[in-house]
């Protein structure tokens, strides 16, 4: 069995959490994050002139990345990259920051008084992605992209020592050169 396939069994038949059991995603720290799109589908890459570069949308979901700590104040980035069909970084919470964030969730239309276990809690590493996925989806519908969906969840990692970023960002540096080699491939049309 493949990772991805024990992922989408885990996701779709037992709804256990990814996330570190006992873990408070409101917690300074280094986070590793990688959040894709549905079904894998090549949004953020076209092929112009012979040249592989960043379609509108990857655009937007660079520029919006790289803008998350001027609509999220005291958050920090460190390395990044958008693929063709995904995107990793690293986002700092640093210690002074936990007292005073302040992100808004996005609106969601559940009846009065329902509540439901996929709202993130407010000031945690979830309400950021959201927040951030939220605001490149409104920027696809209204720009063409009505087919722009992302996966439902994202993959996170907490960045424990020096030797741990390191490999990270080499990880994350070196994502675009090995990125034909990789299971979820897919060449771009």
């Amino acid at each position: 069995m493949k990772a991805g396939d024990w992922m989408m069994k885990t996701i779709n038949h037992q709804r256990k959490t990814l996330r570190l059991a006992g873990w408070d995603y409101k917690s300074s720290g280094w986070y590793f994050v990688t959040i894709g799109t549905k079904s894998k589908e090549n949004f953020f890459r076209e092929v112009v002139g012979g040249k592989v570069e960043y379609s509108p949308i990857g655009t937007i979901a660079s520029d919006y990345w790289g803008n998350i700590p001027k609509h999220v104040p005291t958050i920090e980035l460190d390395d990044f990259v958008v693929m063709s069909n995904h995107l990793h970084g690293i986002i700092i919470i640093p210690p002074k920051f936990v007292a005073t964030l302040n992100v808004k969730k996005a609106p969601l239309d559940f009846p009065a008084g329902q509540k439901t276990s996929i709202i993130p809690k407010p000031k945690s590493l979830s309400s950021i992605i959201r927040s951030y996925k939220s605001a490149v989806t409104r920027w696809a519908r209204s720009n063409g992209y009505q087919y722009f969906a992302w996966q439902p969840r994202f993959y996170d990692h907490i960045i424990r020592d020096d030797e741990d970023l390191r490999r990270i960002r080499k990880y994350i540096q070196e994502n675009p050169l090995k990125w034909e080699l990789d299971e979820y491939f897919k060449p771009i049309a």
